[in-house]
């Protein structure tokens, strides 16, 4: 007996069939709190393994989950590359692939690149949702590239800001997005001037050395460090990671895998599953930066809404 073809779902049905932040937010809610609850949690996911293309300046990650609770199974594979100065190609690309968990075949290849922006943007907004000021006003956007785009439709989604900023190392990209996006926003011609009074900041660079400076930064904001995904990659300097109250999504992979944790010796006071969970306190009152890998049970849940959405549609 031939077994079924896997689906092939691209990135505008992946987009179609994520757009709702309804249902992919509790999804990722439950997904952060399962696996900060250990074995009982039901998450099996192991610290991303990342392959050097040395000689073309890449990476590639290989980021396998299985969700008992969702009885969903999958893995992601991610390559990201530094920026060529005039490349057409995105500097991450990815691809996810759902299994099934009772025998192992394969039922869909998704586009992960959607899944990736859309999910860890979500993850950012339950960050957000716990940990910023009472009354958050200005929101700050560090980079302009696809993580932009994405943390700003949810960020206007589900929050009211009175100002947007955005700072981007080429100022051309800045401006492109200011005028591609829905509401007014202020582009800002240093990245100190952008942060200067923000009550929300979000870091999505490919920046290698720190762009953030703790000494420009309001007390009491929030820091969503989503950029900087290697252990000698740096956004944030050793005074903010030091004087903030730090949460992550995984301690693990946030000691093997984070320049800014590892470089700055900062102590780890949560993960957010802990927070979503209520095992550990938000303290929104305070300086706050949650530092976002991305895991790949973000990824499984994701892709298993995707997956069952497109479904019942055919």
């Amino acid at each position: 007996m031939s077994s079924t073809p896997p689906v092939f779902i691209g990135a505008e049905e992946v987009e179609k069939h994520l757009h709702r932040a309804s249902l992919l937010l509790p999804a990722l809610e439950a997904a952060l709190a399962n696996f900060s609850a250990g074995a009982a949690g039901g998450v099996v996911q192991p610290v991303r393994t990342v392959v050097p293309v040395h000689r073309h300046g890449g990476f590639l990650g290989v980021m396998p989950a299985y969700s008992a609770a969702d009885d969903a199974l999958t893995t992601k594979l991610v390559t990201f590359y530094e920026h060529k100065k005039d490349s057409s190609v995105p500097s991450h690309q990815a691809t996810v692939l759902l299994f099934d968990p009772r025998n192992g075949s394969l039922k869909a290849v998704l586009d992960g690149s959607v899944i990736t922006a859309k999910r860890t943007a979500a993850v950012s907004a339950i960050a957000t949702k716990l940990l910023m000021p009472a009354f958050a006003e200005v929101l700050c956007i560090l980079g302009a590239g696809v993580q932009a785009y994405s943390h700003y439709d949810i960020f206007t989604e589900l929050f009211t800001f009175k100002e947007i900023r955005i700072w981007n190392r080429t100022k051309e990209k800045a401006v492109k997005f200011a005028n591609s996006v829905n509401g007014p926003v202020q582009v800002c011609s240093s990245a100190q001037e952008a942060v200067t009074g923000a009550d929300v900041i979000i870091t999505v660079t490919m920046a290698t050395t720190p762009i953030l400076f703790g000494d420009w930064v309001k007390p009491g904001a929030h820091i969503n460090a989503v950029g900087a995904s290697r252990p000698d990659w740096r956004e944030l300097d050793d005074e903010l990671m030091k004087n903030s109250v730090l949460f992550v999504d995984s301690r693990e992979a946030a000691l093997t895998e984070s320049g800014d944790v590892i470089l700055s010796g900062a102590e780890i006071f949560a993960e957010l599953g802990e927070v979503v969970k209520g095992t550990k306190p938000a303290l929104p009152e305070k300086t706050t930066v949650f530092k976002s890998l991305g895991m790949a049970v973000e990824d499984t849940v994701a892709a298993k809404l995707v997956y069952e959405s497109w479904s019942a549609g055919n």
